[in-house]
């Protein structure tokens, strides 16, 4: 295996292409409501067009491209990945996995103090060497043509991703669909994976005849996600290749597809600026429109939707954020994850912690792997 350095870039040429759809786009009429129970609501999403098209700086593969990156063939698939070495010599190895509809760009505000925590005032003790793969079908990783790419099948391609790196030992975390990998990591290479960290844990509630006040409530939310809000993952998990054409094809119906998660998912009162910025927002949503990845990444969801809740025996840990689309208490999460060692619940967040909380999941992974250096 050969590691070949790697740079993101944008060509004028895909950006006037953005544009001029952009101001093509053929809207639909305004929703009858007055709130977003029915989705994106259109002067909302215009105006996120809008600034795509007219504000936004389109410098997300120079944020990118200040670290490390390469790409690496690995079980005949093109992998994209950074590489953030520490200057800590006894630095911890770490493998950092996103998910959906997120990529790389969501670790960039975490990199520094995991890696060093020294010049972030922070114990170099805490120091680690990070590798931030993008999943297949993602950003800048290749799009598998054929199927088996699962989260299992994943988790092995990261285990010889970190052993062709020369890490032996080392931890595994993340959240959405990177908790899902990084929980079948600890199962597919136990002997090398020395624990995982997670913020997302995907778990059965209402298993208990005596439910706490938060397991209710968290109950409650899990019947109205199934409700109101699965139907992104039920055409994703069945349907993604006829998803894909209109996606590819209409950078607005791209944008409303990702942008209706960030304003769900994560912690705000009302305005989703409030949790995420709409630089940061629109980062992402780039990343998926310049790559062509609608169709590829929503393939991990026909694979692999129903793996979210395989148990975990390796040691693990649990943040729990709370606007999250799932909340366990402990002894839920106890139910998946066998061998639980560190979960608590934070006071503020979403589903996209490394965005909207870096400080305070960078705190909880320093924490949580003190207890397997």
């Amino acid at each position: 295996m050969t590691a070949e350095p790697f740079e993101a870039s944008v060509t004028e040429a895909d950006i006037a292409d953005l544009r001029a759809r952009l101001r093509r786009t053929r809207w639909p009429e305004p929703e009858p409501v007055t709130d977003w129970s029915q989705g994106v609501p259109l002067a909302w999403i215009q105006e996120l067009c809008r600034c795509w098209a007219e504000d936004y700086d389109f410098g997300f593969a120079n944020r990118l491209n200040a670290f490390p990156q390469y790409r690496e063939t690995v079980d005949g698939l093109g992998i994209h990945y950074l590489h953030v070495l520490s200057p800590e010599p006894d630095a911890f190895p770490l493998v950092l996995t996103h998910g959906w509809p997120g990529s790389v760009l969501e670790f960039l505000d975490v990199l520094g103090p995991l890696t060093d925590p020294r010049r972030h005032g922070g114990d170099p003790a805490d120091a680690f060497h990070v590798v931030a793969p993008s999943l297949p079908g993602y950003g800048w990783s290749d799009k598998p043509r054929t199927t088996g790419w699962g989260v299992t099948r994943v988790a092995r391609a990261w285990d010889t991703l970190m052993t062709s790196l020369g890490y032996q030992r080392y931890g595994a975390q993340g959240g959405d669909w990177g908790s899902a990998v990084s929980g079948a990591l600890g199962e597919v290479a136990s002997g090398r994976v020395a624990a995982v960290h997670l913020n997302l844990g995907s778990v059965e509630t209402g298993t208990f005849d005596d439910p706490t006040p938060a397991e209710r409530a968290n109950q409650a939310a899990e019947e109205e996600m199934q409700r109101t809000g699965r139907g992104y993952s039920a055409i994703q998990a069945t349907r993604p290749q006829t998803l894909g054409y209109g996606l590819t094809d209409s950078p607005a119906g791209q944008a409303a597809w990702i942008a209706e998660k960030y304003w769900a998912w994560t912690d705000h009162a009302g305005q989703v600026e409030e949790a995420v910025s709409r630089q940061k927002i629109l980062d992402e949503i780039s990343v998926y429109w310049f790559t062509a990845s609608a169709t590829s990444s929503a393939r991990l969801y026909w694979e692999s939707f129903a793996r979210f809740r395989d148990a975990v025996t390796a040691p693990s840990g649990l943040s729990v954020y709370p606007r999250d689309i799932t909340r366990p208490s402990r002894r839920e999460a106890e139910q998946r994850f066998t061998d639980l060692r560190w979960y608590e619940e934070m006071p503020h967040g979403g589903h996209f912690a490394a965005l909207e909380q870096p400080e305070s999941l960078v705190g909880q992974v320093r924490g949580f792997f003190r207890l397997f250096r």
